[in-house]
């Protein structure tokens, strides 16, 4: 359940705090007063999509942030221990957005910075907002199918899971079946595209030269002159025959002369001697092998000519097949098969086809079993909806889920399911779409709120104006069917409507109002007497009387009898 929520710099509000209680919570307020804001605010923390336009105006972000209570904690604590979020002893969890005004967004969890993908995999299960848009989603055949499974166990949930794999590899068989059936012209022109680039790839044999070694090598031979310039410099200063110049190898020979004569002193100076002698012994290896190196140094421009070549070569390769000769081979690897199955098509399309058989022969066994369970499904939903809708003041009505089978497969099976309803005696069913009206789809949408409540497991509901199109009886009716369900989900319900308003377990006010010249949206929660006028104004209006406020007073002390 939501505990608390605290929006700032949000569309119309400045800073907005409301704690929220167990049960049965509503809001109300005159029309533009901001409630439809604070659900937008709720589906923003929720992981809704961030827009910048509700940044208010002066402000460089707003900041959502709602906080949890989990009375169920273990579904969400596994998936926040799966990415690393510290789970809270009390089971609260924390949830806050900022969305900043250059369009950047930034969720935390706990503390913890999150990704939009990870907010939404964990709340998925927390809250379920229902608009008024919900209505039209209801209209929309193609979701249907999808509130039938929903009630489905696991054993459905893995025969769709089944289903969806196979229709994938499905999907992807036949596409290579297009791929190997192109008339004759086009595949010759394949054929010939393949060959030609295997041929460009293989000519020049990458597997014989590694690149890094090639590079090596055309860089020496590349800068060669200035190696054997700079490496005869080194040489003669280590060792010089000149007349008239003394070389290194001179110098050290000189000090162990010197060295010689007084080593005999000291025990410490004979091992000073040892050391001149063996650095004396590796400049005399390290000079011959200088020399010998310098005397084998030559251009080899044939062996340039080559290594120019066969490093152009791989560019012109990488531009057309990879970045690295790793990519370059494995797309020859790839063209390669290509190129086979093109030349042995008839023996491919051959298992193609029997493997495309096998698995619509996997597709209707399990779409049938689909079926049957849907069925089952349906039977029992048609009974919950009727006994709902009948509560709801739709004694009449008669409401039906209509099954036919599809030409070809989809990742659900091959059903198309309609939802066909009669409201009023004697007329035939029809779809939601060709007869229902405002008030009608409201009642259908919270009947089927009210059984999905028991499966889906979400602790808390938020209605946004679901009254819409209903009064009277009827609005009595659906607030009290609204109690029903907070006995056992927390609710969060924005009305207009006294019928509905009575009913709540904690009712706040939404109000806009100017301070120090700018409008803002404030919350207040009311007490008893505050609840009264405010359930006046929407009996009356504007003008609170004795008579409605008589009639507001009456109206919460009946409310206390569904407690």
């Amino acid at each position: 359940m939501i505990v608390e929520l605290n929006i700032s710099n949000f569309a119309i509000i400045n800073n907005l705090n409301i704690d929220f209680t167990k049960g049965f919570n509503v809001l109300t307020g005159e029309t533009g007063a901001g409630k439809s804001i604070i659900v937008e605010g709720i589906s923003m923390i929720l992981g809704g999509r961030a827009n910048k336009e509700l940044v208010r105006t002066g402000s460089d972000k707003s900041t959502l942030e709602g906080l949890f209570f989990l009375e169920d904690p273990t579904k969400i604590n596994k998936i926040l221990e799966e990415y690393g979020i510290d789970i809270d002893p009390n089971n609260y969890l924390l949830i806050s957005r900022e969305i900043h005004a250059s369009g950047r967004s930034i969720s935390r969890i706990n503390g913890r910075t999150v990704t939009l993908a990870m907010l939404n995999n964990i709340t998925s299960s927390l809250v379920d907002i229902h608009g008024q848009h919900e209505h039209q989603s209801l209209l929309n055949v193609d979701n249907h199918i999808k509130l039938i499974d929903i009630f489905g166990d696991n054993e459905l949930k893995d025969l769709l899971e089944f289903v969806k794999d196979k229709y994938e590899e499905m999907l992807i068989e036949k596409k290579n079946l297009r791929e190997l059936s192109l008339d004759g012209i086009e595949k010759d022109r394949e054929i010939d595209l393949l060959k030609y680039q295997l041929d460009e790839i293989n000519g020049v044999d990458l597997l014989k030269y590694d690149e890094d070694e090639l590079m090596k090598e055309y860089t020496k031979m590349f800068n060669i002159k200035e190696i054997g310039c700079n490496l005869g410099e080194v040489v003669n200063i280590l060792n010089n025959f000149e007349y008239n110049n003394i070389s290194i190898l001179d110098y050290i020979n000189k000090i162990i002369a010197k060295m010689n004569t007084i080593e005999d002193y000291d025990d410490e100076l004979k091992q000073y001697n040892r050391v001149m002698e063996d650095i004396s012994f590796e400049l005399q290896d390290l000079y011959r092998d200088m020399k010998n190196y310098l005397e084998s140094l030559e251009l080899d421009e044939e062996k340039m000519q080559f290594l120019e070549d066969r490093i152009d070569a791989i560019n012109t390769l990488k531009k057309k097949y990879g970045n690295t000769i790793e990519d370059i081979l494995h797309y020859r690897d790839t063209i390669e098969d290509k190129l086979k199955t093109l030349l042995n098509n008839e023996k491919e399309i051959e298992r193609i086809n029997n493997n495309i058989k096998a698995i619509e022969i996997e597709l209707m066994d399990c779409s049938n079993r689909i079926t049957e369970m849907r069925k089952g499904l349906s039977k029992n939903i048609e009974t919950a909806i009727m006994k709902e809708l009948n509560e709801l003041n739709m004694s009449n009505v008669m409401f039906k889920i209509n099954f036919d089978r599809l030409e070809h497969f989809t990742p659900t099976g091959w059903d198309k399911i309609e939802f066909l309803i009669s409201t009023n005696k004697g007329e035939e069913l029809k779809p939601l779409s060709k007869i229902i009206s405002g008030g009608e789809m409201s009642r259908i949408m919270l009947a089927f709120k009210r059984i999905l409540a028991d499966y889906d497991g979400i602790p808390c509901l938020i209605f946004d104006e679901i009254d819409a199109g209903i009064s009277g009886r009827t609005a009595q009716i659906v607030g009290e069917k609204i109690k029903m369900i907070s006995k056992n989900h927390q609710v969060i319900c924005i009305s207009h409507l006294p019928q509905i308003t009575a009913l709540a377990d904690a009712h706040y006010v939404i109000e806009k109002k100017i301070i120090d010249e700018e409008t803002t949206t404030i919350v207040r929660k009311l007490d008893y007497d505050e609840r009264i006028d405010e359930l006046s104004r929407l009996l009356g209006g504007v003008d609170l009387t004795d008579t409605t406020k008589l009639y507001a007073k009456e109206m919460l002390e009946m409310s206390k009898k569904l407690n």
